[in-house]
């Protein structure tokens, strides 16, 4: 089950990188944030009353607040370091992050098997390899490297810290309405202050508001999305070795080049194909071993 549900993650964040990636092409990257987060928190609320998960509230809630405050400031670094140095160096180094779960489970005492280990060693190349790295072109700005690094720290440090805020099924619900929450506060908080300092908060031009309504079911989708990929790492993550659903659940980026080839009509390079090869390669070796 551990790689069943972290496979889901990967194949949901994926999909919610691609549409968020595509949204943030029509309105400002915090808008896109903080409108998805909002409508998840919705939904979430509303299960969680249902539920009557607010009656599992304890102190493992903190790990949801520090997930949900971590993940915008990792998510305005990625997008800033975007801006500032190519693409194809970036987002290979974002899907980094993975780093950080898989040394928390180790320390936690995860022994992943020899077959596993070749597996994680593998899969993260591969999925470095997805990203495209440019090896030539215009130098990178050290600045940008800097941010992708943040970034990366902080998906990590959102994906171990999510998995250790419930211990039960409506725990989860409500440490993901938590973690909604608290990214809508902070990532308001820094929508305000951006337009405070002279930014904006909808696309230049009449018909802002109506843009954005007319495509509320996509920004639904993208939260609910996120939202559902943290639950299904935690469930992963509380079934098996951290490291094995870590590393699985880093496959993302390759189900994002996929949907951009099938969407977009983007071509895959050489490189990525060979990466999202290997991807698929670690990841038997892992749900295997």
């Amino acid at each position: 089950m551990t790689a069943l549900f972290a496979l889901a993650t990967s194949l949901l964040w994926g999909l919610a990188d691609f549409g968020g990636g595509l949204l943030t092409r029509r309105f400002p990257a915090l808008t896109v944030v903080v409108v998805s987060q909002a409508l998840a928190v919705l939904v979430l609320g509303t299960v969680v009353l249902a539920t009557g998960a607010w009656h599992e509230a304890g102190p493992l809630l903190w790990y949801a607040v520090a997930a949900g405050v971590v993940g915008p400031a990792a998510m305005l670094a990625f997008y800033k370091a975007l801006a500032l140095g190519p693409m194809g160096v970036v987002s290979p180094l974002g899907s980094l992050g993975v780093v950080v779960p898989v040394s928390v489970g180790l320390l936690l005492g995860d022994r992943p098997g020899l077959a596993q280990f070749a597996g994680i060693g593998v899969a993260v190349f591969g999925v470095v390899l997805a990203g495209g790295p440019e090896l030539r072109g215009a130098p990178v700005q050290r600045q940008a490297v800097l941010l992708t690094l943040v970034a990366a720290f902080g998906f990590g440090a959102v994906m171990a810290l999510i998995a250790e805020a419930s211990t039960t099924l409506t725990g989860l619900f409500l440490a993901l309405f938590v973690q909604r929450v608290t990214n809508v506060a902070v990532g308001g908080g820094a929508l305000w202050l951006s337009v405070r300092r002279g930014g904006r908060a909808l696309p230049e031009g009449g018909g802002g508001l109506r843009a954005v309504l007319a495509v509320l079911p996509a920004l639904a989708f993208v939260g609910l999305a996120d939202v559902a990929a943290n639950g299904t790492y935690a469930l992963a993550a509380q079934r098996g070795p951290v490291t094995v659903a870590a590393v699985l659940a880093s496959l993302y980026p390759v189900v994002t080049a996929v949907a951009a080839r099938g969407v977009l009509k983007e071509r895959l390079r050489a490189v990525q194909a060979a990466g999202a090869g290997l991807a698929l390669v670690g990841t038997v070796l892992l749900a295997t071993g």
